[in-house]
């Protein structure tokens, strides 16, 4: 399946998920520049479970608008577990949402290095005290990174979500 098509599915399947369990869901998104908010809301009704998304693109905005603590930022840059579980509780508390979505890595082409390669992505998903970290490492150049991040965010929340 085309991902674009792919994307849209998922959003519609994971929307449904959320309404019929009357839940309400966030996005905290860097490198993916608010494309799981775009898909979310893409859906029709979406407004039944979706009412606010972060990006937070500098690290100045994941510090003002998530509350990502700065020593976190310094001491294991944004691309990092300890920085996406940040977004996501941040996200979660200031738009009190049931589930949050937290999305950080190097979409590229450039800003990779040896320890943070071009296509590395942090998720993070927390669902009321639940909270699952992953990593991913995804090929191709920077519209593939993101659409992969995007699908791979979508995929995690309906598994996630249906523990």
């Amino acid at each position: 399946m085309e991902l674009h098509q792919e994307i849209k599915t998922l959003a519609a399947q994971l929307g449904a998920i959320l309404t019929d369990k009357c839940l309400w869901i966030t996005t905290a998104e860097s490198c993916t520049g608010g494309g799981v908010s775009y898909a979310l809301t893409d859906t029709p009704g979406s407004s039944a479970y979706i009412d606010r998304a972060f990006v937070t693109y500098s690290n100045k905005a994941k510090q003002d608008l998530l509350g990502v603590n700065a020593q976190t930022l310094t001491h294991y840059g944004a691309v990092s577990e300890q920085t996406v579980l940040q977004m996501a509780e941040g996200a979660s508390k200031a738009a009190h949402a049931d589930i949050s979505v937290a999305i950080s890595g190097v979409a590229g082409p450039g800003g990779g290095t040896n320890d943070k390669p071009v296509g590395l992505v942090w998720f993070c998903i927390k669902i009321g005290n639940k909270v699952y970290s992953s990593q991913q490492i995804f090929a191709g150049d920077r519209a593939e990174v993101r659409s992969q991040a995007i699908v791979y965010a979508l995929k995690s929340v309906i598994e996630k979500i249906n523990l």
